[in-house]
């Protein structure tokens, strides 16, 4: 896929390698392999997510999956939406000076079609041969912050990866024994409705998943105020994001019949749940989380209780500060450093 064109913003000239930052001294040490799957055509707060990643020194990020939305999708309906999204991945890395030819790859555009049959792509054959690599013990995180063909595809076609890579997920309705839904809100939950039969494959599966559900996800809202004062000027980068959620908001006002204050990035616990970890003890202890019984999914793709499903950890209360104050000083960094390299290539000139 040819690259687009540069984005509006400028971007810095020198080029830097994912979980290598070339404004941090080195050695580089990560401790987490982490795999990106999300629906980057789709709601802008997947950007977010993987600038924030690509930013954290502490994850070695093994790929990019660029997944497809829902048809009719308001965001992009498709049929095309992996691919696009991929264009938007490449705009991302443009803007940042990273390079991340290597490591981005176009998923499926189909749901799976029964919970037997796998949907083969690239995306699925990278979490397959990454889960059994054996030249590494850091742990393994597939990340999904949109529909979950990808990762219950890999399960499907090699089912040893289960006790190989853990799954975090942004999705799935509440639990009505732990929170109430938002008023007005579908049963079937945003990126459950994605695919709902990959939803019924990954939790009747033996994977281990850390699920961020819709009332968990709801709770990382940062203010207009906020993104005015630490992203807008936060270089050619913070001002990319920064566009991207004004562009956004601009298109909703008649929709949501008024312009709220407020926008949740609920992607940015993926980035909590794995490059925020406690030193001691690896974990995403900062937050609190709770083991449930997986449930089974109802015709209409809400939870129905399953006493007898396995266990998998709920997230309840995100950590909204450590997350944010994080992702808005590695964007001041960043911004320092473009701002030099820029300065620097125009004095060579």
């Amino acid at each position: 896929m040819p690259s687009p064109e540069r984005p509006p913003g400028g971007s810095p000239a020198a080029r830097w390698a994912p979980g290598r930052p070339a404004w941090l001294p080195g050695p580089h040490h990560p401790s987490v392999r982490v795999i990106v799957d999300n629906d980057f055509a789709g709601d802008p707060d997947d950007l977010f997510q993987l600038a924030h990643h690509l930013l954290s020194p502490s994850v070695d990020l093994r790929a990019v999956i660029s997944s497809h939305l829902a048809p009719g999708d308001g965001f992009d309906p498709g049929p095309h939406a992996a691919a696009n999204g991929a264009r938007r991945v490449r705009e991302l890395a443009d803007v940042m000076g990273v390079d991340l030819d290597d490591l981005l790859v176009v998923g499926t555009e189909d749901a799976l079609v029964d919970e037997r049959t796998p949907q083969p792509s690239p995306g699925v054959d990278v979490i397959v041969a990454e889960a059994l690599r054996e030249d590494t013990t850091a742990p393994l995180f597939v990340v999904c912050g949109g529909g979950l063909t990808e990762i219950a595809s890999a399960y499907l076609v090699e089912p040893s990866i289960a006790d190989r890579l853990t799954v975090v997920w942004i999705g799935g309705p509440e639990d009505p024994e732990l929170a109430d839904a938002p008023p007005g809100a579908p049963v079937l939950e945003y990126n459950l409705g994605i695919d709902v039969t990959a939803g019924r494959v990954l939790l009747a599966s033996p994977v281990p998943l850390w699920q961020v559900p819709r009332d968990a996800y709801r709770q990382c809202l940062v203010s207009d105020a906020e993104l005015r004062a630490r992203v807008a000027p936060a270089g050619p980068l913070g001002a990319y994001l920064y566009r991207e959620i004004v562009t956004l908001q601009d298109r909703l006002v008649e929709y949501l019949g008024g312009r709220r204050e407020t926008y949740a990035l609920g992607d940015q616990p993926l980035v909590l749940a794995t490059a925020l970890q406690s030193a001691f003890e690896p974990d995403a202890s900062s937050s609190s989380w709770v083991r449930r019984r997986a449930p089974r999914l109802g015709p209409d793709g809400g939870f129905v209780a399953d006493p007898d499903g396995r266990e998998i950890r709920v997230l309840t209360r995100v950590d909204t500060r450590l997350m944010f104050e994080d992702m808005f000083l590695k964007l001041a960094e960043h911004a320092v450093w473009a701002t030099r390299e820029a300065g620097a290539a125009e004095t060579d000139v």
